[in-house]
């Protein structure tokens, strides 16, 4: 390889001490006034999308179904934030987010899932994901 193209990698260090997640201040009239959000993090992310799907036994086997109950709070709830960059809520508060204007967690939402990378094209695929599926012993087997 050429000397010249070598490129200088990133340290670990470097990576983890980045402040790589974007943040934007959403006006939400609904509450009188403007709120700040963060992107999820990836760990939050995937607890998130794991939140989406519930295991019920039917019979002998075990069947994921969506589980889309508080979906938007429970968003919101991880990525609301104050000015030091902490969480506003906790994930047991989404459930009294959850009952507050649908229409002001929505536009939240899309705020948040825009910073995180969640396009038409990855909804898509979570939501494929979202199909139900079974695991275990089959009727065939």
């Amino acid at each position: 390889m050429d000397s010249n193209n070598m490129q200088v990698l990133l340290t670990k260090e470097q990576i983890l001490g980045s402040l790589d997640l974007k943040r934007e201040t959403v006006e939400v009239p609904e509450w009188g006034g403007t709120i700040l959000v963060r992107e999820l993090t990836a760990e939050e992310r995937d607890a998130y999308e794991a939140s989406l799907m519930e295991a019920k036994k039917v019979g002998k086997r075990v069947e994921f179904q969506p589980n889309l109950k508080n979906v938007k709070a429970k968003m919101a709830a991880k990525c609301i934030i104050d000015h030091a960059g902490t969480r506003v809520f906790t994930d047991l508060e989404a459930v009294a987010l959850g009952r507050k204007s649908g229409a002001a967690l929505s536009n939240i939402c899309d705020v948040i899932e825009r910073l995180s990378g969640l396009d038409k094209k990855a909804k898509e695929e979570l939501e494929g994901n979202l199909e139900v599926g079974q695991i275990g012993s089959s009727p065939s087997a």
